[in-house]
Order: structure tokens, then sequence, then C-alpha cells
């Protein structure tokens, strides 16, 4: 079982930077997949980004080229720089882990005005 715990998020204004961290209780050495999600009010929860075991990536177009996902196994701790935001960007973003069942986090909210 893998404990997850986001942080990094809060208000910015459009145009600006922010970078999530997504902190796990146990190794993510050997978690093949890890993902960011976010959810705005009154919306599904989306797909933001990927990142896998062999650091392989994949984006939400809508966040392509202005996010970087990346992972640091030492620190079993995965990443989201989030740059230009857009006050679209707001959400409550989630990461989780996939492994033989998927891991949540609680989230942390991301406020972007305009």
């Amino acid at each position: 079982q893998v404990h997850l715990v986001e942080s990094g998020g809060g208000l910015v204004q459009a145009g600006g930077s922010l970078r999530l961290s997504c902190a796990a209780s146990a190794s993510i050495a050997m978690i093949n997949v890890m993902r960011w999600y976010r959810q705005a009010p009154g919306k599904q929860r989306e797909f933001v980004a990927q990142i896998t075991r062999g650091s392989s990536t994949v984006y939400a177009d809508s966040v392509k080229g202005r996010f970087t996902i990346s992972r640091d196994n030492t620190k079993n701790t995965m990443y989201l720089q989030m740059s230009s935001l857009k006050p679209e960007d707001t959400a409550l973003y989630y990461c989780a882990a996939v492994t033989s069942a998927t891991y949540w986090g609680q989230g942390t909210q991301v406020t972007v005005s305009s």
C-alpha cells in the first residue's frame, strides 16, 4: 500500500508558475506508472500527465508545452512543474500511483486568477 501526499498548491496570477509535489510513503522506484489528475468545480476528474518507471511521459493536450512531470526515486517524490498558468487550470490536483491497485492522494488546490 502506498500513501500519497500532495503539496505546493496555492493562488497564482495568470502566467505564473507553481510546482506541485507528490510524496509517497514507500519507494516509488518499482511503481510503473504515476499520474497527475485534476478536478475543477462541477467537472469530472481529468488526466493531466503521466510518467513511467522509465521516465516516459504523456500529457493532456491542454497542458502540453506548459507542464512538466518528473519523478525523483531517491526522494520517493513525483513533481508537476506548471508554467504559463491559465484561469482554466484552476482545480484540485491529485496524484496517483498505479500498481496492482491505484492509490490516490487527497489533493492540493491550485487557483489561477485572471
